[in-house]
């Protein structure tokens, strides 16, 4: 393992919720509503194509097949449907898949799901023309994609820690100091040692979808700080003016996201 590589497995290993706090949590911290990635995915597949969705696009050969990894409900790989002959997610939640399954085939386009963890089920994964993977890097010590995608990879990551936003609530309800890093630089540096010539676009992205209620958009911070209910009031106090509505959905302001593709090497 290179320097580069060995410094982004640290920097997301700093990320752990500490156990004092964890073993006091009344709810797992790193449960997502279904409800949440289907809202994104359904006005992902109707919005305008994304710097992402374009890289992703002119690598795709007519009718191709796109492998969407931590798919979620389809966000990242929905858009690609009018061009693909088949979409294949893979996510740990049984939930996210069906929601995935479910939009992919209203969609018209062929589907499979692998359930599992990335890389741990990359070999019962087939290859595909193209693979997506949008907002998951930070959850992966290991960024092994390359020998699944036979003509690009297409990754989308915040330019800073996605969750780096709830650091200021983590030192007022815990006291405690969260990491700053690793960031979209750290990922580029991984990719420049290893020598694959990672291209990366910027960008400013707005957050599709959203939660019906505010209400359960603060449920959701608290839960992500390993708080009570009876805390919600006080988290929606110091979230304050950074929570959003757009079109009757609740959620945070646009972010700068990071768009890095690279040349596959998989064969047949």
């Amino acid at each position: 393992m290179g320097a580069a590589a060995s410094r982004w497995r640290d920097a997301l290993a700093e990320w752990a919720i500490p156990e004092e706090i964890l073993s006091r949590a009344p709810v797992s911290p790193w449960h997502y509503p279904v409800s949440l990635f289907a809202s994104r995915a359904d006005e992902a597949a109707r919005a305008e194509l994304t710097p992402s969705n374009r890289r992703a696009l002119e690598a795709l050969p007519h009718s191709g097949t796109v492998l969407d990894v931590g798919c979620g409900a389809g966000a990242a790989s929905l858009p690609l449907a009018p061009s693909a002959s088949k979409l294949v997610g893979v996510d740990s939640s049984g939930e996210m898949l069906e929601a995935f399954t479910e939009r992919a085939r209203a969609a018209a386009v062929e589907t499979e799901v692998v359930e599992g963890r990335w890389p741990d089920v990359a070999g019962a994964t087939p290859a595909a023309d193209v693979i997506v993977c949008h907002h998951v890097v930070y959850n992966a010590p290991d960024l092994r994609l390359t020998d699944h995608a036979r003509a690009r990879v297409v990754v989308e990551m915040t330019r800073e820690h996605p969750q780096s936003n709830l650091n200021p609530l983590w030192l007022h309800f815990h006291g405690v100091v969260r990491p700053e890093r690793p960031t979209a630089d750290d990922a580029m540096a991984v990719l420049r040692e290893t020598g694959l010539g990672a291209e990366r676009e910027d960008w400013t992205a707005p957050r599709p979808g959203g939660f019906e209620r505010r209400q359960d958009l603060v449920a959701m911070v608290r839960r992500l700080l390993c708080l009570p209910a009876e805390r919600d009031q006080e988290v929606e106090a110091q979230l304050d003016d950074r929570i959003v509505e757009r079109d009757g959905r609740w959620g945070f302001p646009d972010r700068t996201v990071a768009t890095i593709w690279w040349q596959g090497s998989a064969r047949g």
